[in-house]
């Protein structure tokens, strides 16, 4: 593993970490994505499904790190830096001291490969999470979360959603964007209609009156939860399309978070199968 000391913050090798929380809002570094955190290095390096091009770590980081960077394939190189160099190539303080450069390479994978996998490893059982015009990166970073945390076998973002490998986004999902599959793209409705054709019933989360309780709906083998965006929720045409579900809640009160919502529904899944 290589190690290069960096002094200052216009050395061209750093070009990927240069201002990295205005790339965040921009095209996602031309192919490339930042993790950034001890949590997030660490899937990054032990369980995740993409390449790592780079590190780049605080000084005082090297040594209470040096188990993970055990990891760290041999031919990865290792920038490090002082803390002032380091803030001034993010373009903010990195208390962390802990950055990593990973390669989106082929994550064009659609919902219909995704699909086809699932179905051969798991064709009687299994869970999916969609997401529809989720544009807030911590939303669909606790939404991954949450789907790792009740076994859910992939998520599926239409094409309005934000990418779940910004780095916020795989910060907030504790790296489960990183090894849990998901394909992002195409519309809502093409979304639903491919996980009905391979056998799924898809419920529509939403707080509509006739909405089905939640706890009165048969959990059945093949299960996608669809989720809308924090506000506005589902389009009618997504509701009408599936089976919709709703969470009952106090007087007053006609909706939770969206990752709450999910966390919910995948929870109410896993225990009804576990049970």
């Amino acid at each position: 593993m290589p190690l290069f000391t960096v002094q200052h913050a216009d050395d061209p090798r750093l070009a990927a970490y240069t201002s990295i929380r205005e790339k965040d809002l921009t095209a996602g570094h031309g192919g490339r994505f930042i993790v950034e955190g001890k949590v997030t290095l660490a899937t990054l390096v032990t369980r995740s499904r993409f390449a790592v091009e780079s590190l780049f770590l605080c000084e005082t980081r090297l040594e209470p790190l040096a188990d993970l960077l055990a990891h760290v394939p041999e031919a990865v190189p290792v920038y490090v830096a002082p803390q002032d160099v380091m803030d001034a190539v993010a373009g903010f303080p990195i208390h962390r001291g802990v950055l990593a450069c990973g390669l989106k390479g082929a994550t064009g994978t659609n919902a219909a490969r995704i699909l086809s996998d699932i179905s051969q490893d798991k064709p009687l059982t299994s869970t999916l999470l969609m997401l529809s015009d989720l544009s807030n990166h911590d939303n669909v970073g606790a939404c991954f979360r949450n789907a790792a945390a009740f076994g859910a076998d992939a998520v599926l973002l239409d094409g309005q959603c934000c990418d779940p490998l910004y780095r916020k986004a795989i910060r907030v999902s504790s790296g489960a964007s990183l090894w849990l599959p998901f394909a992002h793209g195409g519309s809502g409705d093409g979304m639903v209609q491919a996980a009905q054709d391979a056998g799924y019933t898809v419920w529509a989360m939403t707080p509509h009156a006739g909405a089905a309780p939640i706890g009165s709906v048969t959990v059945p083998g093949k299960l996608a939860i669809l989720l809308g965006a924090e506000g506005p929720g589902l389009p009618d045409d997504l509701i009408s399309a599936a089976q919709p579900v709703g969470i009952p809640m106090s007087a007053g009160s006609d909706s939770v978070n969206v990752a709450t919502a999910g966390a919910i529904a995948m929870a109410h899944a896993f225990a009804a199968r576990a049970g």
